[in-house]
């Protein structure tokens, strides 16, 4: 890429980007070296900054081609999906309950994380032709049933995060292709009449992970112990934090998944209120850059494109962090560029990779 190229990119996505790599690093490094003692105390933290760089030239690779290209590959990335999503079932293997994973060789890949943005591609390439399109129930069934088989593939790993990520992305989409209002309101009208059917349909776990949202004292050494420690780590870091390394819930283990799906309250807890707010900033930055690149996107697959992906990740956030602190309840869903884990810093940096790149081919797009 030319140093016009370059020059041209989005500095405040660019800037906030690597403002949360940095604090994710920080984190993880903070939040594992006590328990890898030895020459290995900081494998983590080594590990997810190969993988980052790799992706980054990966990223930067790839922005010299325009996006697009994408959407003449949106069916057969469908396709890739579905045989992806089916060989987990088949050849994956299990941990913490579900069969969300496969091995190659030392690396273990998640394909349900990589689905996500897949989805964003494909789902965009079939909304490009039906933008204003989706008046009544009959245009809107095949849009569903076309999210609705990767969702349900998620949903037997079991991963029920990851299947409600589809679903953001999925009313995200169909919004910005301008689905009529009165069906969007049916739609949320007949899901919360629906909920005690979904209740009736849902596991031992599930339902009780909605009640230790309720009170997490209902289970307090088992399903709530997550949430309480969380609670108590973020709470005790007031208003500067305890210092990094200097956490007790993390640094004692008493914060379990400490480095992935809890990691936001390390921030809290080490950091305090500051440290905590100038995190939900940067993703702030990266939401809004992601609103205004749809907006001045130069054609509508990148506007859906980018909605698509602005979706993903606030719907990330907002589970992520509210579950941290209570207000949400617990589910596998991870911290955009903040929680360790390759498949999903791999997503996640593309993700952005692909927003610069509407921007970077950006022409004021009007209807």
């Amino acid at each position: 890429m030319g140093k016009n190229f370059l020059r041209r990119m989005d500095p405040w996505l660019v800037l906030a980007t690597a403002g949360i790599l940095i604090m994710s690093l920080v984190i993880i490094g903070s939040a594992t070296h006590i328990n890898t003692p030895g020459q290995e105390r900081y494998w983590y933290v080594q590990r997810q900054g190969i993988f980052a760089l790799v992706n980054i030239a990966i990223a930067a690779f790839f922005m010299n081609f325009d996006y697009k290209m994408l959407e003449q590959y949106g069916n057969k990335l469908y396709v890739f999906n579905l045989v992806l999503l089916v060989a987990v079932m088949v050849f994956g293997h299990s941990a913490l309950g579900a069969q969300r994973w496969i091995m190659i060789g030392p690396i273990s890949i998640q394909p349900s994380e990589f689905s996500k943005l897949i989805m964003i591609v494909s789902l965009a390439t079939m909304l490009t032709d039906k933008v204003g399109k989706i008046r009544d129930l009959h245009d809107l069934l095949p849009i569903a049933a076309y999210v609705g088989l990767p969702f349900l593939l998620v949903l037997k790993q079991p991963d029920l995060g990851t299947s409600l990520v589809f679903m953001a992305i999925f009313f995200g989409m169909v919004f910005a292709a301008g689905i009529n209002w009165k069906l969007l309101a049916g739609i949320f009208a007949v899901g919360i009449a629906s909920l005690p059917v979904v209740w009736h349909f849902m596991k031992g776990y599930q339902k009780m992970r909605i009640m230790v949202f309720m009170d997490p004292n209902v289970d307090p050494l088992g399903s709530g112990y997550h949430i309480i420690q969380s609670k108590i780590a973020i709470g005790s870091g007031m208003l500067f934090g305890k210092g990094l390394f200097h956490g007790t819930q993390s640094q004692l283990n008493f914060l379990p998944e400490n480095h992935t799906d809890f990691i936001f309250a390390v921030v809290g807890e080490e950091l305090g209120f500051i440290g905590a707010a100038f995190l939900l900033l940067l993703y702030l930055i990266v939401l809004w850059r992601g609103m205004k690149i749809a907006q001045d996107a130069s054609d509508v697959f990148g506007r859906l494109l980018a909605v698509g992906i602005t979706s993903m990740l606030a719907f990330h956030v907002l589970v992520n962090v509210g579950m941290t602190m209570g207000i949400m309840p617990v589910t596998g869903i991870p911290l955009p560029l903040m929680s360790y884990g390759v498949s999903s810093l791999t997503t996640n940096i593309l993700s952005i990779a692909i927003l610069l790149n509407i921007q970077l081919r950006k022409q004021k797009l009007t209807f």
